[in-house]
C-alpha cells in the first residue's frame, strides 16, 4: 500500500484499512475473537490489537490539540521517547488487558472518526507540507496521520492474519 500524499488518498486509505479492519474481526466465529495469539507477540489477542490501535489514536489527538495550542507536545507520550516505543506499549498493554472486545470496538470506532474529522479539517497543503507545523519537526501532519490509520491499521490486520494462522509472531 502506498503512503498518501493527498488529504483524498488519507481519507480514502485511513477509511478503508479501517473498515477492511473491523470488517475482518467482525467476520471471525465469536469463539476466534477471544483466542490467544500464539506465543512471541506483545498483543495476546484481538482485543489488545484494537486497543493498542486506539491508544494510538489517543496520543495523535493529544499531540494535535497541544501542538496547535502552539505547545510542544510530549511524544510519544510523557515518560516515553520514540526508542522507548516498545515499553510504552507493553504499558498500554497493560492499561488495557481487562478490557472487553465489545468495549475496545467501541472506543477504537470513536477515536478512528475523531482522527478522521481532523483529516478532513485541513488541506492538501497543511497536511502534506513538510514542517509546517513546530510540533511536528520535520515531518508532515499527514505523515502522522498515515502512521496513526492506514499503515497501522495494515499492520493490526496483518497481525490478526497470521495470528490466525497461527504463524509464531516474532517480535509483534
Amino acid at each position: 500500500m502506498p503512503r498518501s500524499t493527498t488529504k483524498a488518498d488519507l481519507l480514502q486509505q485511513s477509511t478503508t484499512q479501517f473498515h477492511q479492519l473491523m470488517g475482518f474481526v467482525n467476520a471471525l466465529p465469536e469463539d476466534q475473537k477471544y483466542e490467544d495469539f500464539p506465543r512471541g507477540t506483545l498483543n495476546r489477542n484481538i482485543c489488545d490489537v484494537l486497543a493498542h490501535l486506539h491508544h494510538w489514536h489517543l496520543l495523535f489527538l493529544k499531540w494535535y490539540r497541544v501542538g496547535m495550542a502552539g505547545e510542544q507536545p510530549d511524544m510519544p507520550a510523557p515518560g516515553y521517547t520514540w526508542r522507548t516505543t516498545t515499553e510504552l506499549n507493553k504499558a498500554i498493554q497493560q492499561k488495557y488487558r481487562n478490557s472487553r472486545l465489545t468495549d475496545i470496538q467501541s472506543a477504537l470506532t470513536n477515536s478512528f472518526q475523531e482522527v478522521y474529522r481532523i483529516m478532513e479539517q485541513h488541506t492538501d497543503q497543511e497536511l502534506f507540507e513538510k514542517k509546517r507545523y513546530h510540533w511536528t519537526g520535520t515531518t508532515s501532519l499527514g505523515a502522522y496521520l498515515v502512521s496513526a490509520t492506514s499503515s497501522h491499521y495494515d499492520w493490526a490486520l496483518n497481525l490478526i492474519k497470521r495470528a490466525n494462522k497461527g504463524t509464531a509472531l516474532a517480535g509483534a
